[in-house]
């Protein structure tokens, strides 16, 4: 079986359609279905069959997603391997972090990387997203949470201090009339973070006024005076127009974790981007 028909039977296992099978694939809608009709004819069965909640598979095609699925992993793994080998600072390399943390703390750190090194291409994937590493999603990721797959190596690389922004005027509202000044929060799915808890602890009163997935945009809605907001210090004390609002007690800080998978523990650009990092950022929390 071609490896190539093998991506094309995941995708549309995994998307449930063909259109979104292509879309992931970056080919077109009909060359899916001709690789999956060209499958089922040499198979002599149906792979998937047709339900009002999109295609799934036969108990034929059911049968065969373990042996894809692994074949699968072994040319993921041959490509990590191969790239893990690169012993040129030459290339793309592909980077996970949050917007924030790429604007206020790794900018720096990937201009200098590509001062030293100027055929290295970062190519940053800005977002929340957990992505998978272990499928070349990214070849590095930086995250306020520790990986759990055990083939990903990881260390923490810093700690982020956070505290409490809003505008001259909020801030003073926050004082005599903490009840009138909105808060501006992370969405439900990110409710459980410890700056959403401490944030609704000290103002009970008050009401949330805006939420978001992104820090930058928290900062922006803070700034034209919606509420306040537990903002990374990195973000904050670089948005004009915010003020940081003293507490008796500070917002709890955040871990910064970095991880790749090992079998690019030797990739060279990688290891370059890694060595200056740790020289800069270390430097900034002294």
């Amino acid at each position: 079986m071609d490896w190539g028909d093998v991506q094309v039977l995941l995708a549309v296992m995994r998307n449930g359609s063909f259109g979104k099978a292509a879309l992931s694939l970056g080919v077109s809608h009909p060359t899916v279905g001709r690789r999956i009709k060209a499958l089922e004819d040499e198979a002599q069965q149906a792979l998937f069959r047709r339900t009002t909640e999109g295609l799934v598979l036969t108990d034929a095609g059911d049968g065969i997603m373990k042996l894809a699925e692994a074949m699968e992993n072994s040319a993921l793994a041959m490509e990590r391997r191969l790239a893990g080998n690169h012993d040129r600072l030459e290339g793309i390399l592909r980077i996970s972090s949050a917007e924030w943390f790429t604007n206020y703390v790794l900018a720096p750190v990937l201009s200098e990387l590509t001062r030293r090194h100027p055929a290295i291409v970062p190519e940053i994937i800005a977002g929340y997203r957990l992505l998978d590493l272990s499928r070349r999603d990214a070849d590095i990721a930086f995250r306020i949470v520790p990986f759990t797959d055990p083939n990903i190596v990881q260390r923490r690389l810093m700690r982020v201090p956070y505290a409490l922004y809003g505008t001259p005027q909020n801030a003073q509202a926050l004082l005599t009339a903490p009840s009138s000044v909105g808060l501006i929060l992370m969405n439900t799915g990110q409710s459980h973070f410890p700056d959403v808890s401490w944030l609704l602890d000290h103002f009970p009163q008050s009401k949330p006024a805006f939420k978001s997935t992104s820090r930058a945009v928290q900062a922006q809605m803070c700034q034209r005076g919606m509420g306040v907001a537990v903002l990374p210090r990195p973000l904050g004390d670089a948005t004009t127009g915010l003020q940081r609002i003293e507490m008796p007690d500070i917002p709890p800080s955040r871990d910064i974790w970095v991880g790749y998978h090992q079998d690019l523990r030797h990739m060279d650009r990688l290891r370059a981007l890694l060595d200056i990092a740790d020289i800069m950022l270390a430097s900034e929390q002294e």
